[in-house]
């Protein structure tokens, strides 16, 4: 589903390389884990992934359902199925959750040349998806992540997950700023799905968000290219041995 070749990318203010040939495949139904230290590219990869306009790639590509996105804005990535979860997401005052969820729903939905759904439908969907995170439908009212925790900041943008059906999610450091209650069920919520036609790539730090999000493989980034990967069992040796000691093997 993804696939990502000889991939060179620059911060477009600066000129400053992150990305420096990295090579990288995630099958349909497989969940990656990308790990690394701070400085090794891993939050760049998947604002590259989304389309960011404040990166460029200087050299190589991105292969999505086998056709090249580079030359797609974020919106169209979106239309066609690409999802990006923040680590840190916006704040939006003035814009209603519940507002923004209907229009970035059928936004989505018009680009697929599907109707618009109408507000009982919506709110049904809406009403599921919220109860199964263990949100509260008021929170839904409020401005868009405005005075959020942690841990309904990342809920928030599950839900958006669920409403959208996504078949390629990126999910940047999901466990940050989440105690173990909100991570199990933000964990839950991932799980929820995974399918044989949908992709995840997890980034994140630590090895706890594994135990509860499984990957299928995992991936070692160190200074803008991958350079070890393996199964499950990766992550629990970097628990064990460090960055430094993994990534030292691997040179």
């Amino acid at each position: 589903m993804l696939e990502i070749k000889n991939l060179h990318a620059r911060i477009a203010d600066d000129g400053t390389e992150i990305i420096r040939g990295l090579d990288l495949t995630v099958k349909a139904g497989e969940v990656a884990a990308i790990m690394g230290p701070n400085g090794s590219g891993k939050s760049t990869l998947s604002y590259i992934l989304a389309g960011r306009e404040d990166y460029e790639v200087t050299e190589g590509d991105i292969l999505y359902n086998g056709e090249s996105i580079l030359d797609l804005d974020p919106a169209e990535r979106a239309a066609k199925g690409v999802f990006l979860a923040f680590q840190y997401p916006m704040e939006i005052p003035g814009v209603a959750t519940m507002e923004f969820l209907k229009v970035a729903l059928n936004s989505l939905r018009k680009a697929r040349g599907e109707d618009p759904l109408k507000i009982p439908e919506f709110m049904k969907l809406v009403k599921d998806a919220a109860g199964s995170l263990e949100m509260n439908l008021d929170m839904l009212k409020r401005p868009l992540n405005v005075g959020f925790s942690g841990g309904e900041k990342k809920r928030a943008e599950i839900l958006q997950m669920k409403l959208l059906e996504p078949k390629l999610c990126v999910l940047d450091e999901t466990d940050s700023g989440l105690d173990i209650d909100a991570l199990k069920i933000v964990a839950d919520g991932v799980n929820a799905l995974r399918s044989p036609d949908r992709a995840m790539v997890v980034i994140t730090h630590y090895q706890r968000l594994l135990d509860y999000i499984v990957p299928d493989s995992v991936h070692i980034l160190s200074a803008g290219k991958v350079v070890k990967s393996g199964d499950k069992s990766l992550a629990l040796e970097l628990e064990q041995n460090g960055y430094a000691g993994v990534i030292g093997k691997a040179a």
